[in-house]
């Protein structure tokens, strides 16, 4: 497909004034586990590994999310696994990610460092499935699918992040459970679940899914790992598999509470350097930009945020831009980057159709921003509320335009470090002081 290029366009957007900027240091209070791999090998103790054979195989199941030390996490219970005398194996737990390929999962994980080298496990990227039960969610009858490498397995164990999710909100949202539902399902089971979902309601299909399969797998539980605002470990506890739903929801609490989100709600612009899916599910973290973009979910009140530009993707990503659909205007580069077949598995398996969806392209940072301050609508550097950030994770430092600058100078978990000037170079973003 061809977008039009700077010639085309130069001549129907006038330059607009910029604002000055102020770059940023968001420190709320929180708190970082102080032992993280200690904490991983007595937690794990307190699953009921007893109860298996010497020699046993354990299934572990991992995701496509860069959660902190996640490779660490993992390397350390394989050793711990090893040392009790079993036999761990990694089986991604991704659903449809890595375009619903085993080269593709195999390329994630290796991606966030788990590999069989780093981790010292071999990993059955297969994405067979058996249906192991059918249930029902309502008026809806829906098969439950798992991993067919994993039912090999003399005993099952997950690792993931507790946190909310971008699609919506609930007494579960994403976790060791929805790893269960979703991601052991592998995309015959990431699909049959999101379709129930959307008739359903997440958070009961996830519920019953997580039921049926502990009944049907030798499931042992879940490792739950609590990130704070810093996006470092700030909690650690193993889940047994009979208490995984009630013990889920008092996990989230926590992680709602230290989640990285802005100091700011009212945005008039947003400037993303990238989006990825290891940032989260949706490319971009709905919770920090006020977006869901699904058929069954309002979008959040707050944040409120006119326009997002997303510039580009992360390495990690691989190519799956899902969320670029989230943005109001990107620009060729990101185009570049993006595996629309690795896209288009993640979307159609979903059944989030939205996030897949190509925004107005800009050929580049000037004319990007030439296309959406106009499209503010009573644009004025001097009151322009624009935020600018690497991705909606690492929030402890970005930049913000001159009027939130002197709002924030009051708010006691920020500290205005410089202030800088937007120029270009052949039409790029940069800052200087």
């Amino acid at each position: 497909m061809e977008f039009p290029d700077r010639r085309d366009l130069q001549d129907l957007l006038d330059p607009q004034p910029l604002p000055s900027f102020a770059r940023v240091r968001y420190d709320p209070a929180t708190e970082t586990l102080d032992a993280p791999l200690e904490t991983v090998r007595d937690e794990l103790g307190r699953l009921p590994l007893d109860e298996l054979e010497p020699g046993a195989t354990v299934a572990v199941g991992l995701g496509s999310r860069g959660i902190h030390r996640i490779a660490d996490i993992a390397a350390e219970t394989v050793t711990m696994l090893d040392e009790r005398g079993f036999e761990p194996i990694i089986i991604p737990a991704m659903g449809s990610h890595g375009g619903a390929t085993p080269e593709g999962q195999r390329e994630i994980l290796a991606a966030l460092g788990i590999s069989e080298e780093r981790v010292g496990a071999p990993v059955e990227a297969t994405m067979a499935v058996e249906q192991v039960d059918e249930v029902a969610v309502g008026d809806t009858a829906t098969p439950v699918y798992f991993s067919a490498a994993a039912l090999e397995a003399d005993a099952v164990l997950v690792i993931n992040r507790i946190k909310p999710h971008t699609n919506f909100t609930g007494r579960i949202e994403s976790g060791c459970c929805k790893m269960l539902a979703v991601g052991l399902g592998k995309q015959r089971g990431a699909q049959a679940f999101h379709s129930t979902a959307l008739a359903e309601g997440y958070v009961p299909t996830i519920e019953a899914l997580t039921a049926a399969i502990r009944n049907a797998t030798p499931l042992l539980g879940g490792l739950a790992l609590v990130e704070n605002f810093r996006e470092e470990l700030g909690h650690i506890e193993a889940i047994p598999a009979s208490e995984l739903e009630t013990r889920e929801p008092e996990l989230l609490e926590r992680a709602t509470a230290e989640m990285a989100t802005l100091p700011v709600d009212d945005i008039d612009l947003l400037v993303v350097d990238e989006l990825g899916k290891e940032i989260s599910g949706a490319g971009m973290d709905t919770n920090v930009i006020g977006r869901y973009r699904v058929i069954n979910a309002p979008d959040p009140d707050e944040p409120s945020i006119d326009l997002i530009y997303a510039r580009g993707l992360t390495e990690e990503t691989k190519g799956n831009g899902n969320g670029i659909g989230l943005a109001d205007i990107t620009r060729r580069r990101a185009i570049e980057q993006l595996d629309l077949q690795k896209v288009y598995a993640n979307a159609l398996t979903s059944g989030s159709l939205a996030k897949a969806k190509l925004p107005p392209v800009a050929p580049d940072d000037e004319l990007a921003l030439r296309i959406a301050l106009p499209a503010l609508g009573g644009y004025d550097p001097a009151t322009a509320r624009i935020v600018w950030i690497e991705n909606t994770t690492d929030l402890a430092e970005f930049r913000v335009s001159e009027t939130l600058a002197a709002a924030l100078e009051s708010d006691d978990n920020v500290t205005v470090l410089e202030r800088e000037r937007l120029r270009f170079e052949d039409g790029t973003a940069t800052f200087e002081a």
